[in-house]
């Protein structure tokens, strides 16, 4: 039988992997809110997590989902312009009459290319309650409904997020088969639910992505490597395991480069198994990885002194005091604690207990240490 010799890790964003794993409780959830109606917890749900845990894989699994039980998607990335986006996405296709929009009056223009007289059908302007509630009037003669997620919503304008929370409070209290799904850094939280205007989406299912389970991550490795005809196992197995630290992006990144070095090494029609030197290569270039798609961004979007806090905790090798942190900013504990609870939020570190603190992002201490004198430069200029 032959096999599949294309890499089946895709670290990119967005892409599903090869195996979705340690999500089966949210799947669930969302599946039973498409399946029990208007109302359903599942179905208004809002997803946070750092970068890199799978906010936006869950999305599109989210789509596959709702589209293999007929319904329409919609999916928008938080940019200017969303809800007209979101309005046009849902204009009728020309010729399609059985979803076409009531025009509102009938207007003489002059055009073509012998100035002839001729006449158009214009239409007033439609609100995004409108444009829905159209559409799913043709999805409900058929039972279907429809799916809107929003990826990125802490970038969003609050112009669209006002229009988009008011036209689904709407049309969800008028029961139609609608859901919707917004993700997000933890940041969107705080700007969007303590709206007073967007009071509904505090209504909003939360679901928190964190860090896969390491039993779960040996046997996903395990399982994607031998569908294409390459075993990896005992000390090779451990060393991928252990250095994906449960991270879901790192658990691509890793699974890919051990792939790629090893497959380079062997003959592409002949089975064989992963070595010790082959895993800790590909960790290596996972590791180099990281820092270019995940640390440097999320370091990009910090404040000064969130970097310099940040800065001060990478000193230590495991969990760090925040006295100690205070001190090492030159700052009194009262002060430094304002950024560590910033940054908390943000889910870029975690409460350790007892006035301490560490990373949540697996590898952003070593980041911190290797590009401190460049970071620093940055912060301070």
């Amino acid at each position: 039988m032959s096999r599949t010799r294309t890499n089946p890790f895709k670290p990119s964003a967005g892409h599903l992997p090869p195996t979705l794993i340690g999500r089966d409780i949210i799947l669930s959830d969302f599946e039973e809110g498409l399946d029990n109606g208007s109302g359903a917890p599942g179905r208004l749900m809002r997803v946070t997590g750092a970068r890199g845990v799978g906010k936006t894989v869950m999305l599109t699994e989210f789509r596959r989902i709702a589209e293999q039980r007929g319904w329409q998607t919609l999916s928008e990335t938080a940019s200017s312009g969303m809800t007209q986006r979101l309005i046009d996405s849902m204009q009728p296709q020309k010729g399609n009459f059985s979803l076409s929009f009531e025009p509102s009056v009938s207007v003489m223009n002059i055009g073509g290319s012998l100035g002839g007289l001729h006449y158009e059908r214009s239409r007033m302007p439609l609100t995004l309650r409108q444009a829905m509630s159209t559409r799913l009037d043709e999805l409900e003669r058929h039972g279907n409904g429809l799916l809107i997620t929003i990826d990125e919503a802490q970038a969003a304008d609050r112009d669209d997020m006002v229009s988009i929370a008011t036209a689904i409070q709407h049309l969800t209290s008028e029961n139609r088969n609608l859901a919707f799904v917004f993700a997000g850094l933890p940041s969107m939280t705080s700007r969007w639910l303590n709206d007073d205007v967007m009071t509904f989406l505090r209504r909003a299912q939360p679901e928190r992505l964190g860090d896969v389970p390491l039993s779960e991550v040996s046997q996903a490795l395990t399982s994607t490597f031998r569908e294409t005809g390459v075993e990896l196992d005992g000390e090779p197995l451990q060393i991928a395991t252990e250095a994906t630290a449960g991270y879901p992006f790192m658990i691509q990144l890793v699974g890919y480069h051990i792939w790629r070095i090893a497959i380079r090494n062997h003959n592409v029609d002949e089975s064989f198994t992963v070595s010790v030197n082959e895993a800790e290569a590909g960790v290596r270039d996972a590791l180099s990885r990281l820092g270019d798609t995940v640390h440097g961004p999320e370091l990009d979007g910090l404040s000064p002194i969130d970097r310099t806090y940040l800065l001060a905790m990478a000193q230590d090798d495991g969990p760090s005091s925040t006295s100690t942190i205070a001190e090492r900013m030159g700052k009194d504990v009262k002060y430094a604690g304002i950024y560590r609870m910033r940054l908390i939020e943000a889910q870029v570190i975690e409460d350790r207990g007892y006035g301490k603190v560490d990373f949540a992002i697996p590898y952003l201490r070593e980041y911190l240490r290797e590009h401190a004198a460049y970071i620093r430069m940055t912060t301070e200029s």
